[in-house]
């Protein structure tokens, strides 16, 4: 059985609460997007770049036995952590547990307190893009 959105936060929160420091914080978000799955450079294409981002970021999302799963890409190394974040917490979920996902790690880890207005915009947008894909692979 996989884990829940709820299970993947708190493990987030965990790692994070290690870090004091935020500069030691954005060291680890950057080591983080290190490992993120590569999307296929087949969805690198306009039609997957998410608008509201200072950085080129790309989503693609599609159904596999009932969950969707996410993968990305950045040319920004914090944006790439940002994402790879998101991605853990909410791929290989139900359509239902990510649009219920209320995220609540972005905020117990201080993360939208210490980005920039541009890359806060950046991280509201790509949370709404999955949750956008979440929605229409329920309506199918």
């Amino acid at each position: 059985m996989s884990k829940t959105v709820e299970d993947i936060e708190k493990e987030i929160v965990a790692e994070f609460d290690i870090y004091d420091d935020w500069l030691d914080r954005y060291n680890y978000l950057i080591e983080i997007g290190k490992y993120l799955p590569l999307i296929d450079p087949t969805y690198k294409i306009e039609s997957n770049l998410i608008h509201g981002c200072q950085s080129r970021v790309w989503l693609h999302a599609e159904m596999q036995d009932g969950r969707v799963v996410f993968s990305a890409d950045s040319d920004a190394v914090i944006t790439r952590g940002i994402i790879s974040l998101l991605i853990r917490a909410l791929s290989n979920q139900t359509p239902d547990d990510i649009m219920a996902a209320p995220l609540k790690f972005i905020t117990l880890i201080g993360l939208k307190e210490h980005l920039s207005p541009s890359r806060s915009n950046g991280l509201i947008s790509m949370v709404k893009q999955m949750k956008f894909y979440a929605l229409a692979f329920k309506s199918k």
